[in-house]
């Protein structure tokens, strides 16, 4: 829909790294944003006052991606305390990891849980209200650059975004025709808490491996999201865009100069 112009946006996962600076970034193009965590309530907090800051309204609510009937009522409440949905992002994931071999049923039901069913559920939820609206929408999945490429000791991880990018792309063969885009942003190393990172350390970490040689900064994806979230990308759906600093361009690169089988056990305690 030309005349497409977001006002109330949703970002799962939101209480700090990539969550936290898309929730900004939307902000600061004006919109109002409802911000969700799972555990760290001060951290949502903390990213509600910098859309505040920003003049743009923000809510806050809990969310757990994998209590799979308690989602689509957060959502609705959420919508509903905004005025409305327009942009919806799906960054709530994560992952345990370890050997393949060393999985049970238990732990591969628990990473396909949070990082598949559950984005699913919220997707779903979203697409739903938005063709209910009639005035087209925004989906946008924070997958990751394994949605494109395997990493030892994260099998379930990586099956499950695989499957994210594949919902993704059927999602936007089917919600075209009400004027909805679907999309999913794949990041490579991001300096976030999850990583063990603040995004400072993107200037004061050298990756080798990485063609622009440090991990990226929040900001650098929520960059590309708000891009996707806003009029400009009216014509982009079914991609997946990969922000990884050449990452997945070392492939055959990486492989022809590895200088040990270290890479062969990555993952086991």
């Amino acid at each position: 829909m030309s005349d497409f112009t977001p006002r109330h946006a949703i970002v799962t996962g939101s209480d700090s790294g990539i969550g936290a600076a898309t929730a900004i970034a939307l902000a600061e193009s004006g919109i109002d944003v409802a911000i969700t965590y799972h555990s760290d309530k001060d951290g949502a907090e903390e990213t509600a006052e910098a859309v505040r800051g920003r003049g743009a309204r923000a809510v806050v609510a809990h969310f757990d991606a994998t209590d799979f009937a308690a989602v689509p009522g957060v959502i609705d409440r959420l919508a509903d305390e905004l005025g409305g949905l327009d942009v919806f992002v799906n960054n709530a994931g994560g992952g345990a990891g370890g050997p393949f071999l060393d999985l049970d049923l238990d732990a591969w039901r628990t990473d396909i849980a949070l990082n598949l069913d559950g984005a699913f559920v919220a997707l779903h939820t979203a697409a739903r209200r938005m063709v209910k609206a009639g005035g087209g929408g925004r989906l946008i999945a924070v997958s990751s650059v394994h949605e494109h490429q395997p990493r030892v000791g994260s099998a379930a991880y990586v099956a499950a975004k695989h499957g994210l990018g594949g919902l993704i792309k059927t999602m936007s063969l089917e919600l075209g025709r009400y004027g909805i885009t679907a999309n999913a942003v794949a990041p490579g190393e991001i300096a976030t808490p999850i990583n063990g990172m603040d995004a400072d350390d993107a200037d004061r970490i050298h990756r080798p491996g990485i063609p622009l040689g440090r991990p990226g900064k929040p900001e650098e994806i929520a960059d590309v999201i708000r891009f996707l979230a806003s009029p400009s990308g009216s014509y982009v759906t079914g991609a997946s865009w990969v922000v990884d600093g050449g990452m997945l361009q070392m492939g055959p690169q990486a492989g022809s100069h590895m200088e040990s089988d270290a890479w062969r056990s990555a993952g086991e305690e």
